[in-house]
């Protein structure tokens, strides 16, 4: 669909409908125009000098009877008659008053006036009659019937349409620019003249600078392009032209295309002739916004064939309907004469009963006539060849094919349905119209505009004022949705990590060479294409690839040749349909030899049986699976070396037993599954190094007591899940340092939890505790970090200042009465490190308060993979004055 503000330019009606009318058709109008003025012509003498004169033929027969009984045997005896031709009868006697003595011949005018009115509607033929009139009906059926597929509702709107954007493809800048280049290489390659189809040559010295030189000129562009059917040199335009100025023709002043002239050279320096050749925005603006236009008509126009239909299915009707006239005018065309013999009946009037009448205008009506079906029969010769043009002529399919044979423009698509048939006429009108047009059909041209527009627009300059430095300190730059890479990114030598993302049609050229600092590439959604000279150089100096795709088709085979890539991540749909994964693992990972990172996030099936080829350098492997069931697991047991392995959403319900096969193991995540049980703990006791553990968002009931024999395990994450209880086989871990127990069914924490005395971060938060054991704060006293929030705690046991390492203190949504004085030891909360109610506060010793609310200027100690913590409900830092006044005014009240 088009939007309103491109169909707004077609209310300004200043298209030409005589742009898609072939020879055939003007002609066709001229000879019903022709028709119009015969049927006119015959009318107004019909109106002005019709009619018949009329004279009696035959004597009155009266040898028999005398002129009494001759007359009384003309009339009924009761009728009473005051006139009888020219003889006059007495209204008071039944006899005549003068005795007849023979026939009178001199007869009234108005008798023949009655006479030839009778004669002209009875003797006279009825086609000399109505000829004007049905050859005026005939003539406006035709005319309307010409216009009917410019005016029909379902085609009137893309011929419209068409004939603007024809218009302001022609009159464009960029097209100038383009058949101007076109020229200049067709000379170059064939050492010759312009082909006939160009009318004229430019040379752009932003183009081809050597070519301007050489040949003298500075100017930006000479047209002597003459318009085919006014013949007169169109006038030359600056970049942005009005239509006004686009021709001396006002018929067809819209579309005397006429690209953009630059001053001679003696009146403008050399300095200045680059700058006029170069277009500037508003006109490569322009220019994208006919290719993006050009590009939704086409997928508009290509859809249907309604125009082709509704002109085929008039010409068919206007010669039917000039079969029709022919079949009946010519029989009818003897009919006309100059004399005729007319029995009036009105012997009674006139004692005669047959008449002589001639026709004054027959001669002239019987050459009217064969002027009009000497036009009818070339109205259907024409008719008959615009039919045979349409069943010879394969209208619904245009082709390129001269200009792919004459020009590089050579990827200049075929066109179809309605968009082919309006070439084709427009072909009938002047074929340099659809070379014009097909500027805006051809991706090379628009590949041209592109990189025009982004070496002006995406400079060295812009680009490096772009670049961002990463949390590695690290030089990144980001590129969206642009068309095509910037020429100027080649030169960021210092680039490390380059982002691009929703772009289509990328490559990367031997220019890459110049980044010598590019060591990540990521690909969001971009089909990238390498050539091989920049193959071989990512090949040497890329060390990780992120790509991220709809389907596993989109990656691109140059990525599984990176023989020294360190780190892959892949985030798509990764399942094919010959089976699971085989869309996208097939001869694919086998090459990367030094990968030690791969991260899928995709909905895999099973794991690639390739991952076994690269299992003795990959250390870390991650699989997203996005809630898709995985369910092969098989490819883990040559991955011996493996360090880290995340199986996230993967729906497992129990934990897989091949598992025990690693045995470098370090971190297991297993979070966001369907685990219910994990009766299988026992079987990761061979697991030696695993340290992290975290089952985070699963179904786990019961832990059961095998988890003792974890005995290097430093992080255990068991939050959001449904643990009512804690075995007592979990104290036993001594190497423990983070607990995460949060979202949980605990009500009461067991007292051996002091036996951790390693333990740095505990997050009880989101359970059902009552209270908290003293022996958690008498042996855990290198907790730093504890979390409580969400509970029912009545009480705070004063225990709590024995933890003088704890920097981080959440009793936000408890039942807490008071705070313990005793939080004036933990020298670590001051600042927003205890998170409680406002008004607990006010429970504490003013010392204390202020205490803990001074800024804590020493910094926290890192601790890695430490959670995000909200700083929404922290305490606010008041002064020590506002506090006092704020006391002052509780104590009032």
């Amino acid at each position: 669909m088009f939007t309103l503000s491109e169909l707004a330019s077609l209310n300004e009606r200043q298209v030409s409908y005589r742009l898609l009318k072939p020879w055939w058709e003007v002609f066709m109008d001229y000879l019903v125009v022709l028709m119009l003025m015969v049927s006119v012509l015959a009318g107004t003498l019909l109106l002005s000098r019709d009619g018949v004169v009329c004279l009696p033929s035959d004597p009155l027969e009266m040898t028999s009877h005398s002129p009494t009984q001759a007359l009384h045997s003309s009339f009924r005896p009761s009728q009473d008659v005051r006139t009888l031709g020219t003889l006059q009868i007495s209204p008071t006697s039944r006899q005549p008053a003068v005795s007849l003595t023979g026939r009178r011949t001199h007869l009234d005018y108005q008798q023949y006036v009655y006479i030839s009115q009778v004669c002209y509607h009875e003797a006279l033929p009825w086609y000399s009659r109505f000829f004007p009139y049905v050859a005026l009906l005939h003539s406006l059926v035709l005319m309307a019937s010409g216009c009917f597929w410019f005016h029909f509702p379902r085609t009137s709107a893309r011929i419209e349409h068409f004939v603007v954007i024809l218009g302001k493809c022609a009159e464009s800048p960029w097209t100038s620019r383009a058949l101007s280049l076109t020229a200049q290489m067709d000379s170059t390659q064939a050492q010759a003249e312009e082909p006939v189809g160009l009318s004229y040559v430019s040379r752009s010295p932003s183009l081809d600078r050597r070519s301007s030189q050489d040949s003298g000129t500075d100017s930006s562009s000479v047209y002597p392009c003459l318009d085919a059917h006014s013949g007169c040199p169109s006038a030359a335009v600056p970049p942005s032209p009005c239509p006004s100025m686009l021709s001396c023709s006002s018929s067809v002043s819209l579309l005397s295309f006429s690209p953009v002239s630059s001053t001679p050279k003696s009146t403008k320096p050399p300095g200045e002739a680059t700058q006029t050749a170069r277009l500037d925005r508003s006109d490569r603006e322009q220019a994208r916004a006919l290719f993006e236009r050009v590009r939704r008509f086409r997928t508009h126009c290509e859809a249907s064939d309604i125009i082709y239909k509704v002109y085929m299915g008039q010409t068919v009707f206007k010669v039917l309907k000039i079969v029709l006239i022919m079949s009946y005018t010519a029989p009818l065309l003897g009919s006309i004469s100059f004399s005729y013999t007319c029995k009036p009946q009105v012997y009674a009037l006139t004692g005669y009963s047959s008449f002589q009448c001639t026709h004054s205008l027959a001669s002239v009506l019987h050459k009217l006539l064969l002027a009009y079906m000497g036009l009818l029969g070339l109205f259907g010769l024409l008719g008959v060849y615009a039919l045979f043009w349409i069943c010879y002529r394969s209208l619904r399919r245009y082709s390129f094919q001269q200009l792919h044979q004459s020009g590089p423009l050579q990827d200049v698509p075929d066109l179809r349905n309605d968009l082919a048939f309006l070439l084709h006429m427009v072909d009938q009108y002047d074929p340099l119209l659809a070379q014009r047009l097909s500027v805006f059909l051809s991706p090379v041209s628009e590949t041209r505009l592109l990189e025009e527009t982004l070496e002006r627009h995406w400079d060295a300059a812009r680009l490096r004022s772009m670049t961002s430095i990463d949390a590695r300190g690290r030089p990144v730059l980001q590129l969206v949705a642009l068309p095509r890479l910037p020429p100027a990114l080649f030169s960021l030598t210092h680039l490390e990590v380059l982002k691009l993302e929703l772009m289509k049609n990328i490559e990367l050229s031997a220019q890459l060479s110049n980044m010598t600092s590019l060591r990540e590439l990521h690909l969001y959604h971009c089909a990238a294409t390498v050539e091989p000279a920049a193959l071989a150089i990512l090949q040497e100096r890329l060390e990780s690839l992120h790509l991220t795709f709809t389907h596993a088709a989109e990656i691109p085979s140059w990525v599984y040749t990176l023989r020294a890539l360190q780190e892959l991540h892949v985030n798509g749909h990764l399942s094919g349909e010959s089976g699971p994964g085989r869309g996208w693992a097939l001869d694919s990972l086998r090459h990367l030899r030094h990968l030690r990172t791969l991260v899928l996030c995709g909905g895999l099936h099973r794991l690639p049986g390739e991952l076994g080829e690269v299992a003795t350098t990959l250390v870390r492997l991650e699989v997203h699976n996005e809630g898709a069931r995985l369910l092969a697991l098989t490819g883990l047991r040559r991955c011996v070396g493996l360090v880290e392995l995340c199986l996230l959403g993967c729906q497992l319900e129990r934990l897989p037993s091949t598992l025990m096969a690693l045995t470098s193991l370090r971190s297991l995540d297993l979070s966001h599954n369907c685990l219910r049980t994990l009766e299988e703990l026992l079987g990761l006791q061979h697991l030696r190094s695993l340290a992290r553990l975290l089952l985070a968002h699963n179904r786990v009931l019961v832990l059961p007591a095998s988890v003792g024999a974890l005995r290097n395990l430093e992080l255990l994450d068991l939050t959001h899940n449904q643990l009512r209880a804690l075995p007592p086989a979990l104290f036993t871990l001594r190497r423990l340092r983070r607990l995460l127990l949060a979202g949980n069914l605990l009500e009461q924490l067991p007292t051996e939890i002091g036996a951790l005395m390693m333990l740095a971060e505990l997050d009880l938060s989101a359970n059902r505790l009552e209270e908290l054991p003293p022996e958690l704060f008498a042996g855990c006293t290198q907790l730093s970090s504890l979390s409580v929030a969400n509970n029912s705690l009545g009480t705070l046991p004063p225990g709590v200042g024995s933890l003088t390492q704890l920097c981080r203190l959440d009793l936000r949504g408890n039942s807490l009465g008071g705070l313990p004085a005793e939080l004036g030891a933990c020298t670590g909360l001051r600042g927003a490190g205890l998170l409680v109610e406002d008004w607990l506060l006010h429970s504490l010793p003013s010392h204390v308060r202020e205490f803990l609310l001074k800024p804590n200027l020493a910094p926290h100690p890192p601790s890695s993979d430490s959670h995000s913590l909200p700083d929404s409900d922290s305490f606010p830092g008041f002064s020590a004055s506002q506090w006092s006044l704020l006391s002052a005014l509780e104590s009032q009240i």
